[in-house]
């Protein structure tokens, strides 16, 4: 696949039904880890994204709902106050991410 093709153009199915994107976000493999950062304070830290493929800025705002937290993007990745490595896999897996190590 070049550079200039997009999963439709092989897959053959409409751009409408945003295969593109769903395959895109599978393919990706991402880790959670959580790191302490000044006075001890737990941050869930969220990369491997393809940023390409993912609006960041919109990830970050669901999952900072989601969890009722803050957080930022930062360097091409997600960065959430608190400590939430047991619940992002499975909201990312809601996505239709691949969350591995």
């Amino acid at each position: 696949m070049g550079d200039d093709e997009d999963i439709s153009s092989v897959s053959g199915l409409p751009d409408e039904l945003g295969i593109d994107e769903d395959l895109g976000r599978a393919e990706q493999q991402l880790s959670v880890q959580t790191e302490e950062r000044t006075y001890g304070k737990a941050v869930t830290v969220v990369e491997g994204f393809d940023e390409s493929n993912v609006d960041l800025q919109e990830l970050a705002s669901e999952l900072k709902s989601k969890l009722a937290t803050g957080g930022t993007v930062d360097d091409g990745r997600i960065e959430l106050q608190g400590d939430h490595a047991d619940r992002v896999p499975d909201l990312l897996d809601e996505q239709g991410f691949e969350v591995g190590g």
